[in-house]
């Protein structure tokens, strides 16, 4: 079928966009990576976070191009060409400025991901690339 149950957490609730979402909210699922899979993008392992805000977007041809604002906190982790995580859809930073930076959503996943149904406004679920972090810990 089409659905599934969650339970989550005080955690989650307050770091993620769960508070927002309602009957018939799409999410963006992948299976698990096993050892021994290819690795086609960053490794995304779901652990939120917080959020980052659409805080405006471009049509380019076929994509659109999608600037966002992270809180202060996150600045430090997002570097052009970098990867990020934004509602569990592996993406690469394309520019950067501050805190706000932008990411390219081609058509083909504009198509297949709730990529296709985001609007300015929208409060999406940010994971920090771990290479990121654990950089920044050294």
């Amino acid at each position: 079928s089409n659905w599934f149950a969650v339970e989550a957490w005080e955690e989650a609730l307050r770091l993620t966009n769960l508070m927002q979402w309602t009957k018939g909210t799409f999410v963006n699922l992948e299976r698990s990576l096993r050892f021994g899979d290819e690795v086609g993008g960053h490794l995304v392992s779901g652990h939120i976070d917080g959020l980052a805000e659409i805080i405006s977007q471009k049509n380019e041809g076929d994509a659109v191009r999608f600037f966002l604002q992270v809180p202060e906190q996150f600045a430090p982790f997002i570097i052009n060409k970098g990867s990020i995580a934004l509602n569990g859809t592996s993406l690469t930073i394309n520019g950067v400025e501050d805190n706000i930076f932008d990411v390219l959503i081609i058509r083909h996943t504009l198509e297949v991901t709730t990529w296709g149904q985001a609007k300015v406004g929208d409060r999406v679920n940010l994971e920090i690339d771990q290479f990121a972090r654990y950089v920044a810990r050294l």
